[in-house]
């Protein structure tokens, strides 16, 4: 009986520095995506944009890099690593932001001239909050139970200029959760303009 209180015991023990190491990770990569983030905002403060942190709208054009951009003019020719195309409209038909989507991953890029600011309701209290974060927190779950490997977690990161949204890229998305997130993005979107135009 001893020896089984003592294997329980040792157990419990390890359960918690188990624990303690999870805590430790997570705050980890809180503290490197914040890092992220920040170095992100001062590049694009020292004069970077996003076709310059990619290149050139001019060398977008021939060849097509893996990241261009220039699809945003022509929807249809998504980049390289992409596999399709979907523009996002309001019910008026305005066009909101197009997806460019792959296998396990999706992004984000707004329309041109939709300036769509990270304050602006619904965007943080919704769809990063109660759809992005919750689906990444799921995943964290999956990993503590071994269900999955840590680098098949969802992830997202947010590409901002200032408080300006100008991509969001997310990886690691299955079937259910690409119907789920176009659904939440189109819809976050949209009231999102709605209040611009109101305010304009």
């Amino acid at each position: 009986m001893s020896e089984d209180s003592e294997r329980i015991k040792r157990l419990v023990t390890f359960r918690q520095d188990l624990e303690k190491k999870v805590m430790e990770v997570e705050s980890e990569l809180k503290g490197l995506q914040a890092t992220l983030e920040m170095v992100n905002s001062l590049l694009i403060e020292k004069g970077f944009r996003r076709a310059e942190l990619t290149k050139s709208s001019a060398e977008m054009e021939t060849p097509p890099p893996k990241m261009g951009v220039a699809a945003e003019s022509s929807p249809s020719q998504p980049p390289a690593e992409y596999e399709s195309t979907m523009q996002l409209r309001a019910a008026n038909g305005e066009l909101l932001a197009t997806l460019y989507l792959a296998d396990d991953s999706l992004r984000l890029v707004p329309a041109e001239g939709k300036d769509f600011n990270v304050n602006t309701s619904p965007f943080t209290q919704f769809l990063v909050e109660k759809v992005l974060a919750k689906m990444q927190e799921k995943d964290g779950e999956l990993v503590r139970s071994g269900q999955i490997a840590p680098d098949e977690i969802f992830s997202y990161s947010i590409l901002r200029e200032g408080d300006i949204i100008r991509e969001i890229t997310i990886k690691h998305v299955d079937e259910e959760r690409l119907r789920e997130l176009k659904s939440s993005i189109r819809w976050t979107l949209e009231k999102m303009y709605e209040k611009i135009t109101d305010q304009s």
